[in-house]
C-alpha cells in the first residue's frame, strides 16, 4: 500500500492492501478503494465511493456518493481476465455512476479523457473510449466498445449502441437511441435517433468564425442530398474542401467504423 503522507483517509473507508493514493488526495467515509487502484494527486471520493480493479483516477477527479469505477464488464464473454480502466484529470463522476473495465476480446482498456462530466446514473461499457470535456447527462449509457470524441453532449436517458462512434461536437438529444455512427458536430434526436441537422448552438458558444459554419452547413446539404452513393459525396467533399471542420467530418465518414452512419435527412 502506498498512500502519500497529505493523503485524508476516513477512519470509516477501506483502503485494501496495494492501493495507491496520491498527494492531497481525499477518500471519504464508508468508501473503498481496491488492491490495484490508483487515485491520483488531489482525487477527491466522496462518501461510500468505490473504486477497484484496474483502475486509475487522474488528479482533481472527484467521485461522488455510489458511483462504482473500475468493476468487471456486464459482458457474458468476459472470462475474469487483467484488464483496465483509465480516468482523466478533473472529472466529475456524480452519484451512482458505473464505469468497467475492459475485455481481452476489446483491447483490454477503457478510458476516460479530461475534464468531462458524468451525471446521475451515467454508464461507461466496456471498451468505451471517451475523449475530453464529454458531458453525459442524468441516464444516458454507452455500450461496450462505443468511440465518444472531444465535446460531445449526450443527452438524459439516451442509449449509445454498442461499437458505435459519434464524433467530435455532436449533440445527442435526451431519451434518444442511437445504433449508428453519428458525424462531428452533428446533431441527432428523436426515439430512433435521426441525424436532424448541426449542432450550431454548440458551434457559436465555441467562437467557430462564421465562414467555417456556412462551409458545415453546405457540407451537410451535399450530403444529404448531392449526387452519388453516400460514401462518394464524402469523398468528393474532401477534395473540394478547404475548412477543417468539414474535414473533420470527411476524415470521421472514411475512418474505419463498425457501423453504418446516420445520414442527413
Amino acid at each position: 500500500m502506498s498512500i502519500h503522507e497529505t493523503a485524508q483517509i476516513h477512519p470509516s473507508a477501506v483502503v485494501e492492501p496495494g492501493a495507491r493514493i496520491g498527494e492531497g488526495a481525499i477518500v471519504g467515509p464508508f468508501s473503498l478503494v481496491g488492491p490495484k487502484a490508483v487515485i491520483g494527486p488531489r482525487v477527491h471520493l466522496k462518501s461510500h465511493a468505490v473504486v477497484t480493479g484496474m483502475t486509475e483516477v487522474g488528479e482533481e477527479t472527484v467521485v461522488f456518493p455510489g458511483a462504482v469505477i473500475g468493476e468487471i464488464p456486464q459482458d457474458l464473454k468476459f472470462r475474469g481476465e487483467e484488464t483496465r480502466l483509465v480516468v482523466g484529470k478533473r472529472n466529475r463522476i456524480r452519484e451512482g455512476v458505473t464505469m468497467n473495465t475492459g475485455t481481452e476480446g476489446g483491447g483490454g482498456l477503457t478510458k476516460v479523457g479530461d475534464d468531462c462530466l458524468f451525471m446521475t446514473g451515467a454508464h461507461v461499457g466496456h471498451d468505451v473510449h471517451v475523449g475530453d470535456r464529454v458531458i453525459m447527462a442524468n441516464q444516458a449509457a454507452l455500450a461496450g466498445h462505443c468511440r465518444i470524441d472531444d465535446d460531445v453532449i449526450i443527452g438524459g436517458l439516451s442509449g449509445i449502441h454498442q461499437w458505435v462512434r459519434i464524433g467530435k461536437g455532436a449533440i445527442i438529444g435526451a431519451v434518444t437511441m442511437v445504433t449508428n455512427d453519428v458525424i462531428p458536430y452533428g446533431l441527432v434526436q428523436a426515439p430512433r435517433g435521426e441525424l436532424d441537422g448541426l449542432n450550431l448552438v454548440g458551434l457559436k458558444r465555441k467562437g467557430v468564425a462564421r465562414s467555417d459554419i456556412t462551409a458545415l452547413r453546405a457540407a451537410y446539404q451535399m450530403l444529404a442530398q448531392g449526387e452519388g452513393a453516400f460514401m462518394d459525396r464524402a469523398r468528393r467533399l474532401g477534395e473540394e474542401t478547404s475548412s477543417d471542420y468539414v474535414r473533420d467530418i470527411v476524415d470521421f465518414i472514411l475512418g474505419q467504423t463498425d457501423r453504418s452512419f446516420l445520414t442527413p435527412r
